[in-house]
């Protein structure tokens, strides 16, 4: 008689941290969706901040318009801020918060907060991300300069190891780098570059005794990424481990193992999300989440999933369900946590670990001969947008399958993305409501008190004296997010990030050569090089696609005009007429694309250019396409049209139409 099978294995030690990365809208809606998702089973916050907040605007400013509420929720006070925590203990809550140019005000905020309900300080756990160098190559949401950028970071790092022991000052985030292009050996070197940066500051600063730098050290966690080659990406977080020990060890003397491990969350990988057949998205996220479980010794301390409509627009509550229910099945449903690392031993996980490490090392050997991290900016910024021009190439070519993208696109309607509502939106009449409460609460406060606390920010600023006091007695006097912003931009000046677009070029192929030869006849016929000016309006740091097209237009025989990030409208009609464009692009990626365009395509008619071509590219639901087509916009493009030489045919096309 055979054995009854074995039962499974009871886990032997706790899952990591469930989180869900939302926010939008309102404080007040916000909070509602936390509640909703901690009471599924989330156990930690994950929160999403708008474009005006991360980047020190208040909501009525210029460069906010179209932004509030869109990518994520807006925190003009500590008024909002009180909304948004409201019922939440901060003292059994371990929240993390993805901000960087203004971490040290949210922190703030987060703090006063946590006074006002009774919470000691030491029993504050959460993250705020802190990473300003990876802003400057990926993501854009900064402001300041970087050496003040690292001050600031510092800023909040000797404070908190002290005053917020628990707390994780600073969060290293290589996500944003593999979305924007990185290869895993770019992810590693670029992030511990951007770590070292960190802690040299920190060690040259003098405000942390050597005999606690260990305690620093140990509060340093990292933020990664996760792709699909889930072996490779086992791989990786196994080299980063062994890595981040060795340079604590041997760089910073630090003595505690406990110090020197490296503590991770994730967000497993957006940039291979498809539009198209949405539903291939569920096995992306789940082998990518894989990558960041498998092995022990190398394990997520926190996981966030994407949802797998994303491509498409904001997900709803039922989307978001979906990915935390994923998290939870791995954890409790199968034995995974009751096994030691299934990896030790290998000698082909060992071999690639040996690889991935060596040129890593290679690359922070490159970095470091530059000055570090902060010198190599321009450097790391060109590599990016060349790897991500080569990756599009290899798409477009079919060497790199994305099934459903460019191979097996046939497909059954999905009954999961149809109908109304399919995505969450967010209603225009959120930003004036947000407006009208910032006004009413500049009305009730006490100025006085506003203005007494500004000023001392501004003094510890000028003096180089620690601003995070500064910042909670702002907080506590009514401050707006806006108002702090300025004050330091005064003090500290602010920041373009290089474009890196360079001389970076990957395309080549028939398809090209047919482009440029049309781009050169048509060329001729115009007496000048056809011109395209590639704009992003608004607050939207995501530049990757504008990169890659401005990349490619320039591969294809135009003339480009790209400014990188942070314009309003009226700046580009400007120097849409200023540079004689024969086309202008806009890309706008944060769901604000419908009032941004309309102001752009009123102003174009308004300065008697209304008739250069308008095209968008963007993540745009259908309906609002239709909508933006009907204002005038020449052509809408999504991640579906993923061949860039296709959409370069159809510039070219616009500008043969009007030399006609």
């Amino acid at each position: 008689m055979s054995k009854p099978p074995k039962a499974i294995e009871k886990a032997t030690e706790q899952p990591w941290i469930f989180r869900t990365y939302s926010g939008h809208s309102t404080a007040a809606k916000s909070n509602a969706l936390y509640k909703t998702n901690l009471a599924k089973g989330q156990t930690g916050l994950s929160i999403a901040f708008d474009l005006p907040t991360q980047t020190g605007y208040d909501s009525d400013h210029v460069l906010a318009r179209g932004e509030v509420g869109k990518v994520g929720v807006p925190i003009s006070h500590i008024g909002d801020m009180r909304t948004l925590l409201d019922g939440i203990p901060l003292d059994r809550m371990n929240t993390s918060m993805t901000i960087n140019a203004t971490a040290a005000w949210v922190l703030a905020l987060y703090i006063a907060v946590a006074d006002e309900q009774g919470a000691p300080r030491t029993s504050l756990t959460g993250t705020i991300q802190n990473d300003i160098i990876k802003e400057y190559l990926s993501r854009g949401t900064y402001v300041f300069p970087p050496e003040p950028s690292l001050r600031l970071i510092r800023d909040t790092i000797t404070y908190t190891y002290r005053q917020v022991p628990r707390w994780n000052p600073t969060n290293v985030c290589s996500y944003h780098l593999q979305e924007a292009g990185a290869t895993p050996v770019q992810e590693l070197a670029f992030a511990l570059a951007t770590a070292i940066a960190v802690l040299d500051t920190v060690k040259k600063s003098g405000a942390v005794p050597d005999e606690e730098f260990g305690t620093v050290v140990g509060r340093i966690s990292f933020f990664v990424n996760a792709g699909l080659r889930f072996i490779t990406e086992i791989c990786k977080m196994r080299a980063f481990t062994e890595l981040w020990d060795e340079i604590t060890a041997e760089r910073y003397g630090v003595k505690d193992v406990k110090n020197r491990r490296f503590r991770y969350g994730v967000q497993v990988n957006s940039l291979g999300l498809t539009e198209q057949q949405p539903e291939n998205n569920v096995a992306r996220i789940l082998l990518e989440m894989l990558a960041v479980t498998l092995s022990k010794n190398a394990r997520a301390r926190a996981v966030q999933l994407p949802a797998w409509n994303e491509a498409m627009g904001l997900p709803r509550p039922w989307d978001q369900q979906w990915s935390l229910r994923m998290q939870q099945i791995l954890a409790y449903e199968t034995d995974l946590l009751g096994y030691g690392d299934i990896f030790d031993g290998s000698t082909e996980i060992a071999r690639k670990v040996a690889e991935l490490k060596g040129e890593a090392l290679a690359e922070l050997r490159r970095i470091e001969e530059m000055g570090g991290a902060v010198a190599a900016i321009d450097y790391m910024k060109r590599r990016l947008v060349e790897s991500n021009a080569e990756r599009v190439a290899r798409i477009e070519s079919g060497e790199q399958v994305v099934v459903g993208v460019n191979r097996w696109g046939e497909t059954e309607p999905s009954p999961l993305s149809t109908g109304t509502g399919a995505i969450l939106t967010v209603d225009e009449s959120v930003e004036a409501d947000q407006i009208d409460r910032l006004v009413a609460w500049r009305a009730q406060r006490d100025t006085a008190a506003c203005e007494n606390a500004l000023a001392a920010l501004e003094q510890d600023a000028r003096a180089g004296t620690n601003i995070m006091e500064a910042s909670i007695a702002c907080a506590k006097a009514g401050v707006t997010t806006g108002e702090w912003g300025a004050t330091l931009r005064r003090v500290f000046g602010e920041y373009r990030a290089p474009t890196g677009v360079g001389k970076v070029s990957a395309a080549n192929g028939t398809d090209v050569e047919a482009v440029r030869r049309r781009v050169d006849d048509v060329s001729d016929r115009l007496g000048r090089r056809i011109k395209i000016l590639i704009g992003k309006p608004g607050l939207d740091g995501h530049s990757n696609g504008a990169e890659q097209i401005a990349v490619r237009a320039r591969d294809c025989g135009m003339e480009v005009v790209y400014e990188g990030i942070r314009l309003t409208p009226a700046q580009i009609v400007r120097a849409a007429i200023e540079e004689s464009a024969h086309v202008v692009g806009l890309s706008i990626l944060s769901g604000s694309h419908v009032p941004l365009v309309r102001d752009v395509l009123e102003r174009m008619k308004s300065e008697g250019a209304g008739d250069i071509p308008v095209v968008i590219g963007g993540i745009i639901p259908p309906e609002d396409a239709e909508l933006l087509r009907g204002l005038g916009v020449a052509g809408v493009y999504t991640p579906r049209n993923f061949e860039l030489n296709a959409i370069m045919s159809d510039i070219v096309g616009l500008v043969e139409r009007g030399a006609d």
